[in-house]
């Protein structure tokens, strides 16, 4: 699987659309406005308690990136590959905040992930 050049940015490239797993907060839509406008949650579109199946077909038909604590995107974009590529937040049971700043300091290397389509994957630990 390739690497994401982190030095590489899509916000001055064009749309970066983030779908965010049921795992995590719906709140991350609002806090994370400036950097992603384009935010959404599984439970805002009516797919709570959907299968991982589901997700992944919503977000391949909508061009939508994974961000996810889900370790079992991970295994699927392994299996299927992208689209849709997946952020997988490594990161257990913290508070929004802790996440919230997690995204942001590695918001270049997701933005590098979206603008490099053959890249599965960008795994995120603290």
């Amino acid at each position: 699987m390739p690497a994401v050049d982190p030095g590489r940015s899509r916000r001055n490239e064009g749309h970066v659309a983030l779908l965010f797993d049921e795992n995590v907060p719906a709140s991350l839509i609002r806090r994370l406005a400036g950097l992603w406008p384009d935010c959404r949650h599984v439970v805002r579109l009516g797919l709570e308690s959907s299968s991982d199946t589901i997700v992944w077909e919503y977000a391949k038909e909508h061009d939508l990136t994974i961000v996810t604590k889900d370790r079992d995107f991970h295994a699927r974009s392994g299996v299927f590959g992208p689209p849709p590529q997946v952020v997988w937040l490594r990161l257990g049971n913290c508070p929004v905040a802790v996440i919230d700043s997690v995204l942001r300091r590695h918001a270049d290397a997701i933005d590098a992930l979206r603008a490099d389509p053959s890249v599965a994957i960008l795994i995120i630990d603290r």
